[in-house]
């Protein structure tokens, strides 16, 4: 009896999880370069005295799908729209380097260059610093010029993007970071495109899909713990009744 209860206990708790997990990917269908967080499980056995036979299902994080997001054009000199699996560099708020994809950025009041998010851009030789009064733009290397009132056109840095080898992991804060915790090399071949950004790769219809099969499996899980309570009562009824 209690093999089943463990099936539609670890069957209906891996379901609430993943109903969390595209909940979420859901919710951000329309962030600028978000990448649809993907989750597995995996068999795990109890383990103790007469529970060899138990088995929990547990969640395995797979990390993201890697699948480009719709690219839309802005006609913004500041957006910009990473290419194949190139990276933008930033400076997440504990101090530290991360990597985004998304693009849309702009020009703080002391001249730093920022995501919309915030997160000051790195570039080549650390945060990018805009001269005042300077029109910018940014080329496909992702060097950025700068016109001044006099009409004189400058390069004042290059953004760090990289090109990681092994897929990326995704922090709480939602930017990525290599997997060992190391600063990722510049990459002189990543190119992006100015003047539009990247949009989200979660289709919205799919993960719809894929939550009213969720919660389908999740009262498939109910109706198996109330059959196994049904049992139960029946099993007590039967050897209380022949006792």
């Amino acid at each position: 009896m209690d093999r089943m209860i463990y099936l539609a206990m670890s069957g209906a708790k891996a379901t609430m999880q993943r109903q969390d997990v595209l909940a979420h990917n859901l919710a951000n269908v329309s962030t600028t370069g978000f990448r649809a967080e993907l989750q597995a499980f995996r068999a795990v056995p109890v383990r103790g005295d007469g529970a060899s036979t138990r088995v929990y299902a547990l969640e395995t994080t797979t990390g993201y799908d890697a699948a480009p997001g719709p690219v839309q054009h802005t006609g913004r000199a500041l957006d910009v729209a990473l290419q194949g699996n190139a990276w933008l560099a930033v400076q997440a708020l504990d101090g530290t380097e991360a990597y985004t994809r998304a693009g849309s950025l702009t020009v703080a009041a002391d001249g730093t260059l920022m995501t919309q998010g915030g997160l000051v851009v790195i570039g080549d030789g650390g945060p990018v610093q805009a001269p005042p009064n300077a029109q910018l733009s940014i080329a496909p290397d992702g060097t950025i010029s700068a016109r001044n009132p006099d009409g004189q056109t400058v390069p004042v840095a290059r953004l760090k993007m990289v090109t990681p080898e092994a897929p990326l992991q995704r922090g709480l804060d939602g930017l990525f970071r290599d997997a060992a915790g190391e600063e990722l090399p510049a990459d002189p071949n990543a190119r992006l495109q100015d003047g539009a950004l990247e949009g989200s790769n979660v289709s919205a219809i799919e993960t719809m899909v894929a939550m009213i099969s969720a919660a389908r499996q999740f009262e498939h899980q109910m109706k198996m713990l109330k059959t196994a309570e049904q049992n139960e009562n029946a099993s007590a009824k039967l050897l209380s009744t022949n006792a």
